[in-house]
Protein backbone atom coordinates (compact mmCIF):
# COMPACT_ATOMS: atom_id res chain seq x y z
CA UNK A 1 0.00 0.00 0.00
CA UNK A 2 1.30 3.40 -0.49
CA UNK A 3 2.20 5.86 1.70
CA UNK A 4 0.07 8.63 1.66
CA UNK A 5 1.77 12.12 1.67
CA UNK A 6 1.44 14.01 4.97
CA UNK A 7 -1.20 16.25 3.86
CA UNK A 8 -1.72 18.62 6.95
CA UNK A 9 -0.23 21.98 6.93
CA UNK A 10 -0.60 25.37 5.33
CA UNK A 11 -2.43 25.66 2.00
CA UNK A 12 -3.31 28.63 -0.26
CA UNK A 13 -6.79 28.64 -1.20
CA UNK A 14 -7.86 29.37 -4.62
CA UNK A 15 -11.57 29.83 -6.98
CA UNK A 16 -12.32 28.57 -10.14
CA UNK A 17 -15.80 29.58 -10.76
CA UNK A 18 -17.65 28.33 -7.64
CA UNK A 19 -15.14 25.87 -6.49
CA UNK A 20 -12.37 26.67 -3.93
CA UNK A 21 -9.31 24.07 -4.55
CA UNK A 22 -5.84 24.24 -2.27
CA UNK A 23 -2.31 23.61 -2.81
CA UNK A 24 0.62 23.30 -0.10
CA UNK A 25 2.37 26.77 -0.04
CA UNK A 26 5.48 25.16 0.05
CA UNK A 27 5.04 24.33 -3.56
CA UNK A 28 4.07 28.47 -3.97
CA UNK A 29 6.73 30.77 -5.23
CA UNK A 30 4.89 33.64 -5.70
CA UNK A 31 1.43 35.23 -7.06
CA UNK A 32 1.37 37.51 -9.82
CA UNK A 33 -1.33 39.15 -11.57
CA UNK A 34 -2.53 38.22 -15.46
CA UNK A 35 -0.03 39.49 -17.69
CA UNK A 36 1.18 38.88 -21.11
CA UNK A 37 1.32 35.68 -21.97
CA UNK A 38 3.65 34.59 -25.13
CA UNK A 39 1.49 31.64 -26.93
CA UNK A 40 3.37 28.43 -27.99
CA UNK A 41 1.85 27.20 -31.17
CA UNK A 42 1.04 23.03 -31.42
CA UNK A 43 0.49 22.92 -27.58
CA UNK A 44 -2.54 21.35 -25.92
CA UNK A 45 -5.62 24.07 -25.08
CA UNK A 46 -4.92 24.64 -21.62
CA UNK A 47 -1.25 25.61 -21.99
CA UNK A 48 -1.47 29.30 -22.90
CA UNK A 49 2.10 30.09 -23.09
CA UNK A 50 4.80 31.21 -21.38
CA UNK A 51 6.45 34.18 -19.29
CA UNK A 52 9.55 35.76 -18.23
CA UNK A 53 9.92 35.62 -15.14
CA UNK A 54 12.84 37.83 -13.67
CA UNK A 55 14.91 36.28 -16.82
CA UNK A 56 13.51 32.58 -16.53
CA UNK A 57 11.13 31.10 -19.00
CA UNK A 58 8.07 29.56 -17.34
CA UNK A 59 5.18 27.58 -18.81
CA UNK A 60 1.60 28.93 -17.99
CA UNK A 61 -1.78 26.92 -17.97
CA UNK A 62 -5.01 27.95 -17.38
CA UNK A 63 -6.48 25.35 -14.94
CA UNK A 64 -10.20 26.05 -15.65
CA UNK A 65 -9.16 24.61 -19.40
CA UNK A 66 -7.35 21.58 -17.58
CA UNK A 67 -10.09 20.42 -15.53
CA UNK A 68 -12.38 21.00 -18.75
CA UNK A 69 -14.17 23.91 -16.75
CA UNK A 70 -15.66 26.45 -19.13
CA UNK A 71 -13.16 29.38 -20.22
CA UNK A 72 -13.88 32.54 -18.13
CA UNK A 73 -12.97 36.53 -18.86
CA UNK A 74 -9.87 37.17 -17.40
CA UNK A 75 -10.93 39.72 -14.60
CA UNK A 76 -9.45 42.07 -11.77
CA UNK A 77 -9.15 38.85 -9.24
CA UNK A 78 -7.39 36.77 -12.02
CA UNK A 79 -3.96 35.59 -10.88
CA UNK A 80 -0.44 33.32 -12.09
CA UNK A 81 0.70 31.14 -9.36
CA UNK A 82 3.82 30.05 -10.05
CA UNK A 83 4.40 26.39 -8.62
CA UNK A 84 7.23 23.97 -8.36
CA UNK A 85 6.69 21.27 -9.88
CA UNK A 86 8.21 17.78 -9.22
CA UNK A 87 8.81 15.94 -12.53
CA UNK A 88 10.80 12.91 -12.83
CA UNK A 89 13.71 14.56 -13.72
CA UNK A 90 14.05 17.62 -11.04
CA UNK A 91 11.67 20.46 -10.38
CA UNK A 92 10.18 22.78 -12.91
CA UNK A 93 8.52 26.26 -12.48
CA UNK A 94 5.08 26.63 -13.73
CA UNK A 95 2.20 29.20 -13.51
CA UNK A 96 -1.20 28.52 -13.64
CA UNK A 97 -4.07 31.11 -14.15
CA UNK A 98 -6.99 30.60 -11.28
CA UNK A 99 -9.49 32.96 -11.19
CA UNK A 100 -8.85 34.57 -7.89
CA UNK A 101 -6.61 33.95 -4.66
CA UNK A 102 -8.90 33.57 -1.71
CA UNK A 103 -6.92 32.98 1.86
CA UNK A 104 -4.15 30.75 3.48
CA UNK A 105 -5.18 28.43 5.76
CA UNK A 106 -3.39 25.93 8.50
CA UNK A 107 -5.17 22.23 7.89
CA UNK A 108 -4.83 19.70 10.63
CA UNK A 109 -4.81 15.87 9.11
CA UNK A 110 -7.85 15.43 10.78
CA UNK A 111 -9.59 17.99 9.09
CA UNK A 112 -8.90 16.05 5.30
CA UNK A 113 -10.81 13.15 4.21
CA UNK A 114 -9.67 10.81 1.50
CA UNK A 115 -10.97 11.52 -1.72
CA UNK A 116 -14.69 9.46 -2.21
CA UNK A 117 -14.99 6.64 -4.70
CA UNK A 118 -16.65 7.97 -7.70
CA UNK A 119 -16.88 4.37 -9.63
CA UNK A 120 -16.14 3.06 -13.03
CA UNK A 121 -12.21 2.84 -11.61
CA UNK A 122 -12.53 6.94 -12.15
CA UNK A 123 -8.74 7.45 -10.70
CA UNK A 124 -8.14 11.10 -9.08
CA UNK A 125 -4.11 11.24 -8.44
CA UNK A 126 -4.00 14.78 -8.72
CA UNK A 127 -6.26 15.37 -5.62
CA UNK A 128 -5.16 14.57 -2.35
CA UNK A 129 -8.18 15.07 -0.47
CA UNK A 130 -11.01 17.31 0.43
CA UNK A 131 -10.88 20.07 3.41
CA UNK A 132 -14.35 20.63 5.03
CA UNK A 133 -14.37 24.34 6.62
CA UNK A 134 -17.30 25.91 7.70
CA UNK A 135 -19.53 23.78 6.10
CA UNK A 136 -17.75 23.72 2.70
CA UNK A 137 -15.91 21.36 0.86
CA UNK A 138 -12.35 22.21 -0.70
CA UNK A 139 -10.68 20.15 -2.86
CA UNK A 140 -7.02 20.12 -2.13
CA UNK A 141 -4.81 19.16 -5.32
CA UNK A 142 -1.51 17.51 -5.33
CA UNK A 143 -0.09 19.75 -8.09
CA UNK A 144 2.64 17.45 -8.81
CA UNK A 145 -0.06 15.02 -10.25
CA UNK A 146 -2.04 17.61 -12.12
CA UNK A 147 -0.16 17.38 -15.13
CA UNK A 148 0.89 14.00 -16.68
CA UNK A 149 4.19 12.98 -16.80
CA UNK A 150 3.89 13.33 -20.76
CA UNK A 151 2.43 16.78 -20.36
CA UNK A 152 5.00 17.86 -17.73
CA UNK A 153 7.84 17.29 -19.89
CA UNK A 154 6.59 18.62 -23.00
CA UNK A 155 6.10 22.05 -20.59
CA UNK A 156 10.05 21.40 -19.91
CA UNK A 157 10.64 20.77 -23.58
CA UNK A 158 8.78 24.24 -23.93
CA UNK A 159 11.27 26.19 -21.64
CA UNK A 160 14.55 24.85 -22.89
CA UNK A 161 13.62 25.49 -26.47
CA UNK A 162 13.25 29.61 -26.21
Amino acid sequence: MPISPQRGGKYLLFHLGQEEFGVQVLKVKEIMGIQEITAVPQTSPFVKGVINLRGKVIPVIDLRLKFQLPEAEYTQRTCIIVLQVKQHNGNIMMGVIVDGVSEVLNLQESEIEDTPEFGDGLALPYILGMAKIKGKVKILLEIDSVLSAQELSGLGRLTKGI
